[in-house]
């Protein structure tokens, strides 16, 4: 399962990396990762309108999309798309952070797990 990781490198500024999260067989309820332990679950819902400038993560979390989608610009002016189905692990909690903002002018739903 391909998710993508926002981290913050050696020169303060948010990067993108793709990851694979490994799955293994668990019989007949199909295939399972390894546990990862949390810490809380916030349900979101943003705005037609939201556009947020230059921000860190408060906390690691996974961002799970439900429906929606929003484009996050890093550092170095890469924008990726994020939308329903796709998971992001957000752990750029310093540095000069990322930028985030609606797209089309649609509301986004999503999931945020907060991690140890």
């Amino acid at each position: 399962m391909k998710i993508t990781r926002l981290y913050t490198g050696t020169d303060n500024e948010s990067h993108f990396e793709d990851i694979e999260i490994e799955l293994k067989s668990a019989g007949e309820i199909g295939q399972l990762s390894e546990k990862v332990n949390a810490t809380g679950i916030i349900f979101r819902r943003t705005e037609p309108d939201y556009d947020y400038d230059w921000h860190n993560a408060p906390e690691r979390q996974y961002i799970i999309m439900l429906d929606g989608a929003v484009d996050v610009e890093v550092g170095d002016g890469t924008v990726r798309r994020f939308s329903t189905g796709d998971i992001l692990l957000v752990e750029d909690v310093n540095g000069r952070g990322h930028k985030s903002r609606a797209v089309n002018n649609a509301a986004r739903t999503s999931v945020f797990v907060t991690l140890d």
